[in-house]
């Protein structure tokens, strides 16, 4: 269909899922594609790292890092060689609010690569030799971001954003902290965490509904049906200052950042639009063509919308040489006075939501890409339509929606800034 002078398309493979349940109760979305011999796989668990303990943050990176290093009957060495000589793909990660994997394979190899993300999720070693290695390339990896501007800063952007709140702990831990995670806390945090009550799948490629069912039962349906949580207070991003790290580099990395909306807010979409215009756009924003292009202050800058479940931010950052950090604060803080004003040319306006839409289709060129925008639309509780109604919400997205939307969220007093640098001026 035809919106104006815009072509709302739908991705067609993402608005053919459908959602099977397994005779235990394990729900996944389904995108069945016989084209190639291929299953990707994407999941998440409700918890991520704000299920870390307090005192020892990083407990669900190193997790992450630690349920492919051997299980079951496989050691580490031959774990890995089992994803090897099969060409499986597999992988887990933690983000604030979620604990995910992915797996990929070939359909020949089906058996076996579900058979062991069962044993990762399941049986999961935690061997102390590989958790000394992984602990290893964790330290290492804090130590380089310890002298690294931009890690700084988005620490320290963390901790001011939330103070005394998981969001303001540092996902991979810390130094000190590190060290004193053992196996006992893994355990526990796979426990807690990995049930069936807070899981979400989606599985994008050559199965049938029959063959899945099947595979959801034996990789999930024995997991706890519940979690046990510790409930994470909702709290709005604290902001109204600015921090300055005093760091002997050249440049001056600035991260700057607002509350922003809940996903499920119904100025979610108008924001994106918003967004976009602001500092989402590559090339056509108001940043970049403020701070870049005109004044040529920075390489890049830009600004997104991160609509974490307990505190959603509006964020941005860039680099630029430290006698024109402060004027670069100015711009950036100019532009975002100007935008609140909530007045935006139908130039870009339009050419805003050209951009959203048309390249929405490049999330959905991969089984891979198919099965994490599945999940997040899952995640997100948007309904299994979201992919047939989401260009035309963004179409129909109105200068009186960017003018309410901007007047909500762009108040430059609630700005949290954190310059990471020697700042002159």
């Amino acid at each position: 269909m035809t919106t104006g002078t815009l072509v709302v398309t739908a991705p067609a493979r993402a608005t053919s899922a459908r959602k099977v349940v397994s005779s235990r109760g394990v729900e996944a979305w389904l995108v069945e594609d016989h084209a190639n011999p291929l299953i990707a796989v994407q999941f998440a668990f409700t918890g991520g790292s704000s299920q870390d303990p307090q005192e020892k943050p990083g407990v669900a990176y190193l997790l992450s890092g630690m349920l492919d290093e051997g299980a079951g009957p496989y050691d580490s060495v031959a774990f890995h060689e089992k994803l090897e000589d099969l060409a499986i793909d597999m992988h887990f990660d933690a983000d604030r609010d979620y604990f995910t994997g992915s797996l990929k394979t070939l359909t020949k190899n089906r058996n076996e690569a579900f058979e062991l993300l069962r044993l990762a999720l399941r049986e999961p070693r935690l061997e102390q030799e590989a958790m000394d290695r992984v602990k290893a390339q964790i330290m290492a990896g804090l130590r380089r971001e310890a002298k690294e501007p931009n890690a700084i800063a988005r620490n320290a952007f963390s901790e001011a954003s939330f103070p005394h709140h998981p969001y303001g702990l540092p996902q991979k831990g810390t130094l000190e902290t590190v060290p004193r995670i053992g196996r006992e806390e893994l355990q526990k945090y796979r426990e807690r965490c990995f049930a069936r009550g807070g899981l979400k799948i989606a599985v994008v490629g050559d199965i049938d509904e029959a063959a899945l069912l099947e595979v959801l039962d034996h990789v999930f349906a024995d997991l706890p049906a519940r979690a046990e949580l510790t409930p994470v207070e909702d709290r709005v991003m604290k902001g109204g200052e600015q921090r300055k790290i005093e760091l002997p580099v050249p440049q001056s990395v600035i991260v700057f950042g607002l509350p922003g909306l809940a996903r499920k807010d119904k100025d979610y979409v108008p924001a994106v639009v918003m967004n976009h215009i602001l500092g989402g756009g590559s090339f056509t924003s108001r940043l970049w063509t403020e701070v870049r292009e005109k004044r040529g202050l920075a390489y890049s800058v830009y600004s997104s919308l991160s609509p974490f479940r307990h505190g959603p931010i509006l964020a941005g950052a860039t680099s630029t040489k430290n006698e024109r950090a402060f004027e670069s604060i100015a711009v950036i803080t100019g532009e975002i006075e100007a935008l609140a004003s909530g007045n935006v040319t139908a130039d870009e306006l339009d050419k805003a939501k050209k951009y959203l839409t048309g390249s929405y289709a490049l999330r959905f060129d991969t089984s891979t890409k198919i099965a994490r925008e599945l999940l997040q639309a899952q995640l997100d509780d948007l309904g299994m339509d979201y992919f047939l109604r989401r260009n035309e919400e963004i179409a129909a997205v109105a200068d009186t929606d960017i003018a309410r939307v901007s007047k909500r969220l762009l108040d430059p007093e609630r700005m949290l800034v954190v310059v990471v640098g020697q700042p002159a001026g």
